[in-house]
């Protein structure tokens, strides 16, 4: 489902670059549960808006589903984030002023269901994850556990077969971590692809695979 071949980033500076992934080849099959550790400036955050096609790399070919979408125009890159892939961040990036119900509606909006559908969904979503009388609060009137719950139910508005979730449960409780692990774990077992950054080797455990990236490249791979 996604495969990378010597994918590079190099950012410039002014007159000073730098090389935020250098080669980095991977694949992660269809159905795969997979986490991403190394320490900060390894260049996990790039790695992941590559996946997520949120940028695109300097270097190097992605294959997503077959197709190499490194060379993609940001509005091509919208329109494969919009279907394939759902994202989960640490900070939740809820919209601050919208209710849980609004917050999980927005993808639906953007990618033009009707209201009939819209409702059927986030009523679906909410109720998966345990906040259907929550749905009028905004995020503010929400604990950390429920904001990334809410956040978890917008990244599968659409249904995609990827969710990227970065540091999902860093902060987190370990109560409220647990709640959303528990979360990911049925959602891969209904067979959803879940790539995840963490720097938690407990959580990297519960993984099928770790890989470990190091100055930009990929060190050889253990399992979790």
């Amino acid at each position: 489902m996604i495969e990378l071949q010597g994918i590079t980033k190099i950012y410039k500076m002014g007159s000073q670059t730098l090389e935020a992934l250098r080669g980095v080849s991977l694949k992660i099959g269809k159905g795969e549960f997979i986490s991403i550790m190394g320490p900060s400036g390894s260049g996990k955050s790039t790695l992941m808006n590559i996946v997520g096609c949120l940028d695109t790399p300097t270097g190097g070919r992605y294959f997503l589903d077959g197709k190499n979408v490194a060379g993609l125009t940001f509005d091509q890159l919208a329109a494969v984030r919009n279907r394939k892939i759902g994202f989960v961040f640490q900070n939740f990036n809820l919209l601050p002023y919208s209710t849980a119900w609004e917050n999980i509606e927005l993808p639906m909006l953007f990618d033009g269901k009707n209201h009939r559908k819209r409702k059927e969904r986030v009523t679906e979503l909410l109720q998966a994850v345990g906040l259907y009388d929550w749905r009028e609060h905004r995020p503010s009137e929400l604990s950390g556990g429920q904001q990334q719950r809410i956040a978890l139910a917008r990244s599968l508005a659409n249904d995609p077969p990827i969710l990227l979730a970065d540091e999902p449960t860093g902060n987190l409780d370990s109560k409220s971590g647990q709640e959303i692990m528990d979360i990911l774990m049925r959602l891969w077992k209904e067979g959803r692809t879940i790539v995840m950054v963490t720097h938690n080797d407990e959580i990297a455990a519960k993984s099928q695979r770790v890989i470990r990236l190091f100055d930009g490249q990929v060190v050889p791979e253990r399992t979790a």
